[in-house]
């Protein structure tokens, strides 16, 4: 049985994701990027992340061409940036960096430097599906902020997590039946 795009897409807006920008392109005038919901780790030996780029995207091409990028993930003011790297302000490629404060990664990749935390990696894999690949960057250096608060997209809309619950330690006994009884 096939799920109806429609559906799926309705489906997965219900669910919340971080919102980044990645970002590829060591020289000006050939920069370019795109904002993503679909980046997260893959592991800390090595500090990696994946991240999903449809092979339409002016970035898919950069990414493989560098063979590095950054991911970007943005904070709480960034919502316009957000919209301006998916394309929907009419600001294509590399001007699209004349908004943000960006500093050369390591890699040579733009990076956000207000950003909630910012990996700069370079491409170590790539799969392939119908309509994305999934890239598999390495990371080369990081930087981060503690008190930014991130943005999120759910339900077609941007927001914030303000009302977050107090953290949960592992070693209080307490605070696991609390959790353990939340979830059931």
């Amino acid at each position: 049985m096939t799920v109806d795009a429609k559906d799926f897409k309705q489906a997965m807006r219900q669910c919340a994701g971080a919102v980044a920008l990645v970002t590829v392109g060591a020289e000006h005038g050939k920069r370019t990027g795109l904002t993503v919901t679909s980046a997260c780790s893959l592991s800390d030996s090595p500090p990696s992340l994946i991240v999903c780029v449809n092979r339409n995207a002016s970035a898919h091409t950069r990414i493989r061409e560098e063979g590095a990028f950054a991911i970007n993930f943005l904070n709480e003011d960034h919502a316009l940036l957000a919209l301006t790297f998916s394309g929907q302000k009419g600001v294509n490629g590399d001007d699209r960096f004349a908004f943000g404060q960006w500093t050369r990664g390591t890699t040579g990749a733009p990076v956000l430097t207000d950003a909630v935390a910012a990996f700069d990696c370079v491409l170590a894999q790539e799969f392939e599906t119908r309509t994305h690949s999934i890239f598999v960057g390495e990371v080369r250096d990081v930087s981060h902020s503690a008190m930014a608060t991130p943005l999120v997209y759910l339900r077609s809309n941007f927001h914030t997590p303000r009302e977050m619950r107090e953290g949960v330690t592992i070693g209080d006994v307490d605070a696991r039946h609390l959790s353990w009884t939340d979830f059931s």
